[in-house]
């Protein structure tokens, strides 16, 4: 008897856990979706403004992602999050206008908005069918961070022939290892707010659309 109520009392907790993990998903991605849609139309609505000052761009980045993360716990949270993700389609539509207003600009931006989605679709997918534990990146991310934060601002300040296009080739490779990791936790548990995990992944795919818009653009020349 003891042992029917243990086993039944293991059942009901396993999926209590699937439940609670479908239910952060299918909040992340309901946001996500929405998030990704306001940052367009805010592109769209923008694209003919001055570029924002690369300085202040990074500060409001940093700032308004931390600002959403302290709020995540919420209702202004979903708030924080437009307001992040807002800011980042009104600093990203004139930098859209520009390439397209190029002679191959308009190329370059649907191969990256296609190899956005394609690779992002393609990790998720992994990460969701798999099941693995991707927790091991959690030293690599950590450190990428940092890396790619002190290589940015010495961008900013220094004008290093081909050191744009390596930080492009490397945001690459760090956003590919974000969005497997923030999947994987959100499907192992680690992960139980959807508004954190949106943040997360909404940033990940604007660096990894970023990277591609400027490998692209070196590899038509057009940079």
């Amino acid at each position: 008897m003891l042992e029917n109520n243990q086993y039944a009392t293991a059942a009901a907790s396993k999926e209590a856990s699937i439940i609670q993990t479908n239910k952060v998903l299918k909040n992340t991605y309901i946001l996500l979706s929405l998030s990704l849609g306001f940052a367009a139309v805010c592109a769209f609505i923008f694209r003919n403004a001055p570029m924002i000052n690369p300085w202040l761009f990074l500060g409001g980045f940093i700032g308004l992602s931390f600002l959403a993360q302290a709020l995540c716990r919420s209702v202004w949270g979903i708030a924080a999050v437009f307001a992040f993700t807002g800011f980042v389609g009104f600093a990203l539509g004139p930098i859209l206008n520009m390439f397209m207003s190029s002679g191959q600009g308009t190329a370059i931006v649907m191969n990256a908005l296609g190899g956005t989605a394609v690779i992002f679709l393609a990790l998720s997918g992994y990460a969701l069918v798999s099941r693995r534990d991707f927790s091991f990146l959690r030293g690599f991310i950590f450190a990428g961070a940092i890396v790619l934060l002190a290589a940015v601002v010495m961008s900013l300040i220094f004008d290093i022939s081909g050191f744009q296009l390596a930080i492009s080739c490397a945001f690459m490779v760090f956003a590919s290892a974000l969005i497997l990791y923030q999947t994987g936790e959100i499907i192992h548990g680690g992960e139980t707010n959807y508004i954190l995990a949106t943040i997360t992944l909404f940033a990940s795919i604007y660096n990894l659309f970023i990277a591609l818009l400027h490998i692209f653009s070196a590899l038509s020349g057009d940079d």
